[in-house]
Formats: structure tokens, C-alpha cells, sequence
């Protein structure tokens, strides 16, 4: 063994101690670092160590190179994109994943799968979905929504007397796939799949809305020759809408469709009394999207499908090698995904709904949908700023009431960044900002430091 890897393995808990030391002191400092810290001067890279000199100095090397240009995105203001940041539970799980590091695809060790089928019936009781689902964790909400597609490509084909998983994509024909407002990853999957991006179908949006418009949507399938594909959303991105999911099921004793539901952080409007109705109707789609290093707060990367279709899905994903699994009535994991390796992310979700149960995690719900409506009556009051969006759940989406322009928008961004982080948008045509709620540290101090914040650059701007 080499000298400095033996010298590592003989001092391994000191070295974890160190990393355990490092971990605790950034996530102690979330509050006095920069949400995003100041842009440096780019660095030529380093090469590559011809001799290494061990953990020790690798993670002195790190703190003083690194860590000081890290955003604070597991931070209560980091409030970009949807991230959510990381419970103590999830970020326990996720160190012990790396520890035992299992590769969880297979049944020849089948603790891992156990472990994850464990964990995808808890999430299935937690977004209301019956037991006709079944569930595998990927690792974001792009690849939960291909997989939902793939799925659906099938059926397409299965409804036309050919299988694309043997044929190709091209033995369909035309497809068609409508949606309201889809999100940007469903023309990237669709892409990937070979259906083509130019096969997704734009539906109007009710007046004002980015629900989609049921009227219109049962017009456009019935001037769609053969089966589609329709993409419903759960939370858009930019205002957190929801389609009528009944109404939408409603059609199908009329029209031929795979109801494919992207609900990356929308269902978790399911935990919420107030706001379960959002969701309501969840369980009658085909395939279902949910990403959990959103709203259940598990580290990057983790996100979960589902499907009522698992024989499709196998169909697709099967994998033939003498060493894999068997198919059988319950294949292994690495059937019914791109992955042929599966890290356990389970693990992370798995110990967060264990140590915080339904109770904690809708407390986490709640707490950030009250900290975006306060955020967005805090710039509705102020006159430099109007919301594009009612806030519906928990984004707000917010312009400049004079000139929104991007150029303005950018330097107003860019002026708060040290206290919170949002996201460039453009809604109805106008440019705008986002700011999401989804981190289980958020409270109502941060929000008016953020708001704080905001209204104090607004006006240098101006």
C-alpha cells in the first residue's frame, strides 16, 4: 500500500474528527457568511500532486482555496433556485452512505434495496399516493421526469402495437406531448428520449394563470391523432401554480393519455392541512416527479418517481448480465433506472423522516409558505417593487415597479447577494426575480433581513 494511503488508514478517526471540526465550524458560520460570496480573481489550476501528502493537508488545501468561494446555499437566505439545505438527520445519513458506501442496486446485497423500498412506501403515504405506485430514488428531478417519460414513451408504443425500447423511438411516429407550463427539463428529457424537443405541444394557460386551461387541453387532445403524452404540473417554477389534476383526469374516459405529473416540490403541498388541496388528485397520474433536495431537505443529490406502470418501466430499463438480478415480479433497482450504479440516497431521506416524522417535515412546510408571504407583503408594501405572481405557496415572484429591466434586475441582485440569493426570471413576458422557500433553517428574521435588504438596494439603484 502506498506509504501516505497507509499512514491515512492508521489515523482515520483522527482525520474524521478533523473533517467532523471543519463540517461544524461552516455550518456554524451560515449566519455571518456571505449567501454568495464576492466573485474572485480567476486562479490558474493547480496540477496535479505528482506525491500526495495526505488527508490532512488536502483539507488544509481545501479550507484555504476553496471553502471561502463556496456559497452559503445550505443557509436560511439561500433562496435561489428551489434548494432546500440539509436536516441534521438527512446530513447524518448522507456521511454514513458515504461510509458504508453501497452500491444499492442489486438484490445479491439487498439490505440497500430493502432499505430504499422501506423509505419510497414512507414518501408514497406522505404525498397521498396509493399503494399502485411504486417508486425508485434518482437523482434529481431531470432525471425523475425522463424516467417518468421513458415510461410513458412505452405505453405510446405499447398503445401502437410496437415497443420503442426494442424498435427506437422512430417506430411511434409522431408524438405529441402537452402541458401548460412545462418545466425546462421536460424538453431536455424529451430530447434525451428521442421524441425530440419540438414534440412538446404548448397548451394555453388559464387568463393570468400558468394552470393550464382543461377546456383547451380536451380541445387539443382531441385534435391529436393516437394516444399523447400530457405533462401536468404540481407547482410551477416561477409562481407555484397547479393544474386542475382532477379535472385533467376527468378527460381520460374521452381521450387517450399518460398523465405524467411533475411535482418536484409542489407535492409537498400534501403535508399541509391549508394546502393539501393543491395536490389533490396526485395519485391519478401514470408517473409522478418529486425532487427531494428541495422541500424534504436531503442533501444534493435525491429525488424520487413514481409510476403504476413498474412493468413498463422494466421494459425500458432492464439490464441483461450475468451478475445483475433477475427481473422477476420485483426486479432489482437496476432495472428500473438509466443507473446501473445507485448510490444509497435513500439513506439521507430515510433518516430525516425517521428522526422527524410527518409532524417535522410539515412544520418545515408550513413555516417557509408563511416566510414567502411575508417576504411578499413586505415588497407588495414597498412602492420600488410589484409582484408579478400571487404568492401562492412558497415563491415569490417580484419585479422593479420602475424599469425592470434585466440589466437593472442583475445589478440588484448582485447588490444583496451578500445577505440572500435569488434567481433571474422572466413571467408574462416581464423580467423579473424569485426567491424560494425551502430551507428547513429559514425563519422570519431571515426573511426581514432579506427584505431588509432588498428595499435598501432597490433604492441605491434608483
Amino acid at each position: 500500500m502506498d506509504r501516505t494511503l497507509a499512514a491515512d488508514l492508521a489515523r482515520l478517526p483522527d482525520l474524521l474528527d478533523a473533517t467532523r471540526r471543519a463540517a461544524a465550524e461552516a455550518l456554524a458560520t451560515l449566519d455571518e457568511r456571505a449567501v454568495v460570496p464576492p466573485a474572485p480573481k480567476p486562479r490558474d489550476p493547480e496540477p496535479l500532486p505528482e506525491q500526495g501528502r495526505g488527508t490532512h493537508s488536502a483539507l488544509a488545501a481545501f479550507r484555504e482555496r476553496w471553502e471561502p468561494r463556496l456559497s452559503a446555499s445550505a443557509g436560511p437566505r439561500y433562496l435561489g433556485f428551489v434548494t432546500g439545505g440539509a436536516t441534521p438527520a438527512a446530513l447524518a445519513g448522507d456521511w454514513l452512505t458515504a461510509a458504508h458506501d453501497q452500491n444499492s442496486n442489486s438484490s445479491m446485497d439487498g439490505a440497500g434495496q430493502d432499505l430504499e423500498r422501506e423509505t419510497v412506501g414512507w414518501l408514497r403515504e406522505l404525498f397521498g399516493l396509493s399503494d399502485d405506485h411504486t417508486g425508485t430514488f434518482v437523482s434529481g428531478a431531470t432525471m425523475s421526469n425522463t424516467t417518468g417519460l421513458a415510461i410513458a414513451r412505452e405505453w405510446l408504443g405499447e398503445r401502437l402495437g410496437v415497443s420503442p425500447a426494442e424498435e427506437g423511438a422512430a417506430a411511434l411516429g409522431p408524438v405529441r406531448v402537452l402541458s401548460g407550463a412545462p418545466h425546462s427539463s421536460i424538453a431536455k428529457a424529451l430530447s434525451f428520449l428521442g421524441l425530440g424537443r419540438s414534440s412538446l405541444v404548448r397548451v394555453p394557460t388559464l387568463p393570468g394563470r400558468e394552470a393550464v386551461d382543461p377546456a383547451a387541453l380536451d380541445r387539443a387532445l382531441a385534435d391529436t391523432p393516437g394516444p399523447a403524452v400530457v405533462v401536468a404540473n404540481a407547482g410551477t417554477v416561477n409562481t407555484v401554480d397547479f393544474d386542475d389534476l382532477p379535472a385533467i383526469a376527468a378527460l381520460r374516459p374521452r381521450r387517450d393519455f399518460w398523465l405524467h405529473t411533475d411535482a418536484a416540490f409542489g407535492a409537498f403541498a400534501a403535508l399541509s392541512p391549508d394546502h393539501a388541496h393543491l395536490a389533490a388528485g396526485l395519485d391519478a397520474s401514470d408517473s409522478v416527479c418529486v425532487d427531494l433536495h428541495k422541500w424534504l431537505n436531503v442533501p444534493y443529490d435525491s429525488a424520487v418517481q413514481f409510476t403504476r406502470r413498474r412493468d413498463l418501466q422494466a421494459r425500458v430499463f432492464q439490464n441483461a448480465a450475468a451478475y445483475l438480478g433477475p427481473l422477476g415480479e420485483h426486479p432489482d433497482l437496476v432495472h428500473l433506472t438509466p443507473e446501473n450504479s445507485h448510490r444509497l440516497r435513500a439513506l439521507a431521506a430515510w433518516f430525516t423522516l425517521r428522526a422527524y416524522g410527518r409532524q417535522g417535515h410539515r412544520e418545515i412546510v408550513e413555516r417557509n409558505i408563511a416566510g414567502a408571504r411575508a417576504l411578499g407583503a413586505a415588497l407588495e408594501e414597498d412602492p420600488a417593487f410589484t409582484l408579478l405572481a400571487p404568492v401562492r405557496l412558497n415563491v415569490v415572484c417580484f419585479t422593479l415597479a420602475d424599469d425592470p429591466d434585466p440589466a437593472r434586475l442583475t445589478a440588484l441582485r448582485e447588490a444583496v447577494s451578500a445577505e440572500v440569493f435569488v434567481t433571474p426570471t422572466v413571467h408574462g413576458g416581464t423580467a423579473g426575480l424569485r426567491a424560494a422557500f425551502s430551507n428547513w433553517r429559514t425563519t422570519q428574521a431571515d426573511v426581514r433581513r432579506a427584505a431588509r435588504a432588498l428595499r435598501t438596494a432597490a433604492r441605491e439603484i434608483a
